[in-house]
């Protein structure tokens, strides 16, 4: 079982005094990866399905990856995840490019299409096209990142004759885990996905999540290339070793933890900092990992 955490890029770790503390534990302890959140903009005043409150700090993704990056040697970097209909992809596949190239390919591709409309709104962006650009988006990047003479015709991207260096260290190029628990969701991991992502699955919310994957598989047709479809998760809180193993046993392959959504808080103060901290230290101990 490969073990996460998620949260790198939120509250007390938005300040980079505090981003390298936690990311040298986090190496130093034995973690697999770690985990960025995305919201662009947030809701003022709060209103759902926006997650948190309007004054919680997001640091950029690409930010933070990078820093993350530049501070450890052997920690996998991942978007968990980014909104991508929200994003331009020929931009956004120069810059995770870069965080692979940076960081001897240790990037994690985490995408999911979003779930508020307002942030669309603000971004210009139909929130009724997110399905679609979601989709398009994933074979533009992943056209930039492997082809000789890349070239693509689509409903909101097209080009030819350009070229877009470096690729990837990693090859064909970085897992591309999809997230999401809608049927679209699960037939889009099943078509273009090396994973499936699932955020704050309890271990009933997991196996019925895997056996909605299972039935996508016998509506659409998985690549072989793509190899099996691997699974990671964000339970809803702390897990002991015992429930770890029963996470393992339904048949997931990482488990991206988090304390709770306290800790997708506005609070920046040494306190909350040190919360997290110890997670760390009381979930490598717990789950064996250094």
């Amino acid at each position: 079982m490969k073990i996460g955490y998620f949260g790198l890029n939120l509250g007390p770790f938005c300040q980079p005094e505090h981003m390298e503390t936690l990311v040298r534990l986090m190496e130093d302890s034995g973690f697999e990866s770690v985990w960025t959140g995305e919201h662009v903009v947030l809701m003022d005043p709060h209103e759902a399905p926006s997650p948190v409150p309007p004054e919680t700090p997001f640091l950029d993704t690409i930010a933070a990856l990078s820093f993350a990056a530049a501070h450890t040697q052997r920690l996998k970097l991942g978007s968990g995840i980014i909104l991508l209909p929200q994003r331009n992809p020929v931009v956004l596949a120069k810059e995770l490019a870069g965080i692979d190239v940076l960081s001897g390919g240790r990037l994690l591709f985490g995408v999911g299409v979003g779930y508020v409309p307002r942030e669309f709104e603000t971004l210009g962006i139909p929130y009724s096209e997110r399905g679609a650009r979601m989709s398009e988006h994933i074979e533009v990047i992943r056209t930039l990142w492997t082809e000789p003479s890349p070239s693509f015709e689509g409903r909101f991207t097209s080009f030819s004759g350009i070229q877009s260096h470096p690729h990837p260290v990693q090859k064909p190029h970085p897992p591309i885990l999809v997230g999401g628990g809608s049927p679209p969701a699960y037939r889009r991991a099943v078509a273009q996905g090396n994973g499936w992502y699932g955020f704050f699955q309890d271990l009933d919310a997991t196996a019925a999540a895997l056996k909605a994957l299972e039935e996508a598989a016998d509506q659409v047709e998985r690549p072989a290339n793509l190899g099996p479809l691997e699974i990671s998760v964000t339970p809803p809180g702390p897990v002991d070793a015992d429930t770890a193993k029963r996470y393992e046993d339904l048949g997931v392959e990482r488990l991206t933890l988090m304390r709770s959504f306290q800790d997708m808080s506005p609070r920046t103060d040494p306190e909350a900092r040190d919360a997290v901290l110890k997670f760390i230290e009381d979930t490598a101990t717990e789950l064996k990992l250094a």
